[in-house]
């Protein structure tokens, strides 16, 4: 699955929502042009950031509901409480306005900020119960391309894939929760941002689809 951009794409005033981690973000764009964006990584109460959250984005874009052209929205991997919030929002935003939706990955989401140098990007996202969501992609001009499919893995089964692997790799995402020295005797590998998606990115995906 690629990510690139083409140069003909309709510069739709669009709505990205993204509640799959505990960073919340809200982004309105028209094309590529991010036009307002408000953040919150609280952790939790991602219902009571969303709706004020895109209140300030409307006021801040001086553009009204009826504005929207598309709304885009992080379907996971994630834990299910967030994503549940932001999805509900988006369906009930796109057909009170009659828009269409556009889904997109978070790991997708993590990969495309993160697409730099040479590495293999191994975005991680916490599932909970010890597990983390986690794909490779592989940086192509303008984009990331999907190398392998999504997997749920443990920290140990992730050090395993990337070993075997056997490229320079980077991580990004939720690195936090995996544990200490997991990746200890790797020397491929390297940790870095972003840490979380965010809905900026949403609008460049869902500007490419």
């Amino acid at each position: 699955m690629g990510h690139c951009p083409s140069s003909g794409v309709d510069h739709l005033k669009t709505l990205a929502i993204e509640t799959a981690t505990p960073a919340s973000s809200v982004a309105l764009g028209e094309g590529a042009e991010l036009v307002a964006m408000s953040a919150s990584v609280a952790g939790k109460g991602h219902v009571g950031f969303l709706v004020p959250a895109i209140d300030f984005c409307f006021d801040r874009a001086g553009w009204a509901r009826d504005d929207l052209e598309l709304v885009a929205v992080d379907i996971g991997p994630g834990p299910f409480t967030g994503l549940r919030a932001g999805i509900s929002v988006a369906q009930a935003l796109a057909a009170a306005v009659g828009v269409p939706i556009v889904t997109v990955s978070s790991l997708d989401v993590l990969a495309l900020r993160a697409a730099t140098g040479r590495r293999i990007i191994w975005p991680v996202v916490d599932v909970r119960r010890g597990q983390v969501a986690t794909a490779n992609y592989r940086p192509v001009p303008g984009g990331v391309v999907q190398d392998g499919p999504a997997e749920l893995v443990t920290p140990e089964e992730l050090a395993a894939l990337i070993n075997a692997n056997g490229e320079d790799a980077l991580v990004v995402g939720d690195h936090m929760a995996l544990p200490d020295g997991v990746f200890q005797g790797l020397h491929r590998v390297k940790v870095g941002r972003p840490r979380f998606p965010a809905a900026d990115v949403i609008l460049e995906i869902a500007q490419m689809r």
